[in-house]
C-alpha cells in the first residue's frame, strides 16, 4: 500500500495541535471560545473547561497593568467584523489564571466549516523573552546615543577650549554648548590673576542676550570664610534660590542677581580647579519646576570643568613664559641714543611662537671718535639659544667698534675672527655703518654688509634707492672655511631730511612672498609715505610702514634714522631744534642709552689728537 492510499490517523489533528509549541484557541462568530489546545492551557494557566463558552475578549484581553481593554478597541475581534487590517500583532496582553498578564505575539485565521465562516482561529505565543530583549536593545541603543551625544559635546567643548588664549573668548564659545541641553542658563566666574577678585566673564541666556551681557563684569568680593564655604572642595554642589537670598549665604554676593534676573529654583555649581590653583566656578541652572541635573549630567559638567581648568593652567603658563621672553628680549635690545639733531626709531616684531624671542637685533651707539654707529643683524635661529648668540655677537661688535677706531671693513674682519674662535654662535648677517658728519651736516654713511638685506635710502621727495654696496660674506663663514674673503668699505652722501632704513629679512620675506617682491613692496610704500607725509616724525613713519607691510611669521627688526634739514644744529643756527626723540622703544623702558648727547657737548675721544686724519668724520678713512 502506498503513502497516498494510506488513511490518516483520526488523532493526527489533535497530535499536531498538542505539540505545536504555540497556544491555539477558536472562537465562534460571537467571539465565544469553542476550542483550546493544551499549550494554550499552560500559557494561560487555565483549563479548557474554564475557558469553553466564555467570551474571549472579556476573559483574556487586558492592558499591561491588567485593566480591561474596551471591546471596540479589541484588535483580535476585528476580523469577525469584516476588518482584514488587523490579523496579527505583538502589542497585546492576555490575563492568566493567576491574575498576571503575559505579552503575546498573535495571528488570526478565519475558521470555515461547510463553506461558511464559523469564527476565528487565534494562534499566540508568550512574547516576554522577545519583549525583554527589545527593551534591553532599546536601552542599549539609548545608552549608545547618550554616549555619542556626550562624546560629540566633549569634542565641541575641546574645540571651544583651544580656540583662543583669552579666557573670556573661550567662555563665550563654551557656555552656548551647555545651554539648553544641560540647563536654561549658565555662567562662568573666574578669579582675576592680579587682584584675586571674582569676575563673571560670561553668561549664556539664549532668549535674553542683552541681559546676559549686562550681568558680566566684576563681582562683589565675598569674605574669605564665605569663599571657602562656597568652594566646598573640588566637588560639584547644588545651590537653591532660597539659599542665596539669605543675607550671609556663601554665594549670596555672586549668585543672588543671577536667580533674580534669570529665574530658576536651583543650580549646579562646579568648581573650576586644577592641581595648581582655584580658578572660579561654572554654574548651570534649570528653570521651571522640573528636576535639577542628574548624576550623569553633573559628572559631565565636572569633566568639562576639569578640561577648562587645564586650559587655564596652560594659558597662565603661556602668559608667564611670554612675559619672561618679552622681558628678556627688551633687555637684549638696545635703547636708542639721541645725538644732536638726528632722530631715530626702532621696532621689533617677534616670531609667532610661544617664547617670542629670536636672533634679530638692531643697535645704535656712539663710538670713541664721536661718530654714531648703526647696526642691524640676524643670527640664525628663532629661539632662546638664538637670542643668546645674538647677544654674544652684538656685544663683541660693540666692544670691537669702541676699542678700534678703524674703517668698518676692519671691524667686520675682527668680528668674524672673534665669532669663529671664541663663540659657538652660528653664522650671522649684519650691516655695520658709521654716520659721519659735523653738526649741521653734510652727512655721510660709511658701511659694510655681511650678507644682509641692503639699507634703503628714502629722500624727503619720496625717491628711494637700496644701498647695495659693501657686500661681503656672512659672519662666521670666511674665517671658519679659511676663504680669505673681505668686506669692502663703501660710502654714500646722505641728503638732508632723508630717512635711512635698516631692517631684517622678516620685513620683506615670508612663505607666500619671495624676498625680491617684498623689497619692491618696501621701496614702494616707503616712497609713498615720504611723499604723502613729509612732515611726519620718524616714529609715525615706522608705524605706518609696518601697518602697510604687515610682516608675519619671522622675527622683524627695523631701525630708522631721520636726518635734520641742512644746517640744523650748526654753530649759529637760531632755528628751534626738532621735537625730542620719542622715548618709545622695544628695549626695556627703564634703560638709558649709553653715550646719548642731548643738549650736551659732543663726546670727545681723549686720544683723538693722535688720530688727526679722523678729526673730520666726513673724511674717508680708507
Amino acid at each position: 500500500m502506498t503513502g497516498s492510499d494510506e488513511a490518516l490517523d483520526p488523532d493526527f489533528a489533535g497530535t499536531v495541535l498538542r505539540d505545536l509549541g504555540a497556544g491555539v484557541f477558536t472562537m465562534d462568530s460571537a467571539g465565544l471560545i469553542t476550542y483550546v489546545n493544551p499549550w494554550a492551557e499552560r500559557l494561560l494557566a487555565r483549563t479548557m473547561a474554564d475557558m469553553l463558552g466564555r467570551d474571549a475578549h472579556d476573559l483574556l484581553h487586558r492592558r499591561p497593568d491588567g485593566s480591561p481593554v474596551p471591546r471596540e478597541r479589541c484588535l483580535l475581534r476585528t476580523p469577525l467584523l469584516g476588518n482584514r487590517d488587523a490579523e496579527e500583532g505583538s502589542d497585546e496582553y492576555f490575563l492568566r489564571g493567576d491574575g498576571t498578564t503575559v505579552p503575546i505575539i498573535w495571528t488570526t485565521t478565519p475558521l470555515a466549516l461547510k463553506d461558511r465562516q464559523a469564527g476565528l482561529v487565534v494562534v499566540f505565543s508568550d512574547y516576554s523573552a522577545h519583549r525583554d530583549a527589545e527593551r534591553r536593545a532599546a536601552a542599549h541603543m539609548a545608552a549608545l546615543e547618550a554616549l555619542t551625544d556626550r562624546l560629540n559635546l566633549l569634542a565641541d567643548v575641546s574645540t571651544a577650549l583651544i580656540s583662543s588664549m583669552d579666557a573670556g573668548a573661550v567662555a563665550h564659545r563654551l557656555l552656548p554648548l551647555l545651554v539648553p541641553d544641560l540647563g536654561d542658563w549658565a555662567a562662568l566666574d573666574l578669579v582675576a590673576a592680579g587682584s584675586g577678585a571674582l569676575e563673571r566673564v560670561a553668561v549664556c541666556v539664549p532668549a535674553q542676550p542683552d541681559l546676559a551681557k549686562r550681568l558680566e563684569g566684576p563681582l562683589p568680593q565675598p569674605a574669605e570664610r564665605q569663599r571657602r564655604e562656597a568652594a566646598r572642595g573640588d566637588e560639584p554642589f547644588r545651590v537653591t534660590a532660597d539659599e542665596v537670598h539669605r543675607a550671609r549665604a556663601p554665594l549670596a554676593a555672586s549668585h543672588r542677581v543671577l536667580f533674580q534676573q534669570l529665574g530658576g529654583a536651583c543650580a549646579t555649581v562646579v568648581p573650576v580647579h586644577s592641581r595648581r590653583r582655584d580658578y572660579g566656578m561654572l554654574t548651570v541652572a534649570r528653570c521651571g519646576d522640573g528636576p535639577g541635573l542628574g548624576e550623569a549630567e553633573v559628572r559631565l559638567l565636572a569633566d568639562i570643568s576639569g578640561r577648562l581648568a587645564l586650559v587655564l593652567d596652560n594659558t597662565r603658563l603661556y602668559d608667564e613664559q611670554r612675559d619672561v621672553a618679552e622681558t628678556m628680549q627688551r633687555q637684549l635690545l638696545a635703547p636708542l641714543p639721541q645725538v644732536d639733531h638726528l632722530r631715530m626709531a626702532a621696532r621689533y616684531l617677534p616670531a609667532q611662537s610661544a617664547m617670542e624671542i629670536g636672533g634679530d637685533w638692531y643697535d645704535a651707539f656712539l663710538l670713541a671718535d664721536g661718530v654714531m654707529a648703526l647696526v642691524i643683524g640676524d643670527v640664525v635661529g628663532h629661539d632662546l639659544q638664538a637670542a643668546a648668540h645674538m647677544a654674544e655677537v652684538r656685544n663683541m661688535l660693540r666692544a670691537l667698534a669702541w676699542t678700534h677706531v678703524e674703517p668698518p671693513s676692519m671691524i667686520m674682519r675682527r668680528l668674524d675672527e672673534a665669532v669663529t674662535h671664541t663663540s659657538d654662535a652660528p653664522m650671522a648677517t649684519l650691516v655695520f655703518a658709521r654716520v659721519e658728519g659735523p653738526e649741521g651736516g653734510p652727512w655721510r654713511l660709511r658701511w659694510v654688509n655681511a650678507g644682509h638685506p641692503p639699507p634703503l635710502l628714502v629722500t624727503r621727495e619720496g625717491e628711494t634707492r637700496f644701498l647695495t654696496g659693501g657686500h661681503g660674506p656672512l659672519i662666521g663663514m670666511s674665517a671658519t672655511l679659511h676663504l680669505g674673503l673681505s668686506w669692502p668699505d663703501t660710502h654714500e652722501d646722505l641728503p638732508p631730511e632723508a630717512t635711512l632704513l635698516f631692517y631684517t629679512d622678516g620685513l620683506v620675506e615670508s612663505r607666500g612672498r619671495p624676498i625680491d617682491a617684498g623689497m619692491a613692496k618696501l621701496r614702494h610704500h616707503a616712497g609713498v609715505l615720504a611723499r604723502g607725509l613729509p612732515e611726519t616724525t620718524v616714529d609715525v613713519f615706522c608705524d605706518q610702514l609696518l601697518e602697510r607691510l604687515s610682516p608675519s611669521g619671522d622675527d622683524t627688526a627695523l631701525l630708522a634714522l631721520r636726518l635734520p634739514p641742512a644746517g640744523a644744529g650748526a654753530p649759529g643756527d637760531q632755528n628751534p631744534p626738532p621735537p625730542p626723540q620719542s622715548p618709545r622703544s622695544p628695549a626695556a623702558p627703564d634703560r638709558d642709552a649709553p653715550g646719548s648727547v642731548q643738549e650736551q657737548a659732543p663726546v670727545k675721544d681723549p686720544t683723538r689728537e693722535a688720530r688727526e686724519p679722523l678729526r673730520d668724520p666726513r673724511r674717508p678713512t680708507d
